[in-house]
């Protein structure tokens, strides 16, 4: 069985539709690093959980990419949206001309056992021609890179993206910076559940983690 480290069961049930139910909830405080990499914090985190749970788990962390501050706030978008808020972000962005952003997730996953090298977490060519901004700049992209110490398990990490606006916040679903993030005319936060998994960074990269996971 595999162990999503979560406090979130809404993750749980939309990681089980890539992950043919195989998936169980498995809530664990992990250590939380300060990085301005995803991969790196997700990583840290599996590495623990996998210690914690012994046996194979899945670290996902996710966030706010906006162009107009050269990817801020990226891995700290939880704790710029305790501090500073949703609305706020809209009105710091409202004078730009660039409103350009993206929500990522990266799912880190460990099982004790040693891995070939980590694919590019974006691929080829979603990557090409675009700055992606500083928070994907040296991303961890193989087993060496996201290794903190010669003793440390290896970790595999799967990305997903999806491209968007800041707009004024519209809607009353989702959570987070839900509210102010336009995908395709829609905010997050005016879609169902369904529509938003559907779209959503999370799923994608959850799906690139399941075909690998599949073969595994």
């Amino acid at each position: 069985m595999l162990n999503f480290v979560t406090t979130n069961p809404g993750k749980v049930r939309e990681a089980t539709e890539y992950l043919n139910d195989e998936v169980a909830q498995f809530d664990f405080d992990y250590p939380e690093i300060q990085a301005d990499d995803l991969g790196a914090v997700a990583a840290n985190g599996a590495r623990a959980a996998y210690r914690a749970a012994d046996g194979p788990v899945i670290v996902d962390d996710a966030g706010l990419f906006v162009d107009a501050f050269d990817g801020f706030p990226g891995p700290y978008s939880s704790y710029v949206e305790d501090t500073v808020g949703v609305e706020r972000v809209w009105r710091m962005t409202e004078p730009e001309d660039d409103r350009g952003a993206a929500f990522k997730t990266v799912i880190a996953y460990c099982d004790g056992e040693a891995f070939a090298a980590t694919p590019e977490p974006v691929e080829r060519d979603e990557r090409r021609g675009q700055d992606l901004g500083a928070g994907d700049r040296g991303a961890a992209t193989t087993d060496e890179q996201v290794r903190s110490g010669d003793d440390a398990l290896p970790v595999k990490l799967f990305e997903g993206r999806v491209p968007g606006e800041i707009v004024a916040p519209r809607g009353d679903g989702g959570f987070g910076f839900d509210p102010i993030f336009e995908h395709d005319g829609t905010t997050f936060a005016e879609m169902s559940t369904e529509e938003k998994n559907a779209v959503s960074h999370r799923g994608r990269a959850l799906s690139k983690f399941g075909e690998w996971y599949a073969e595994r």
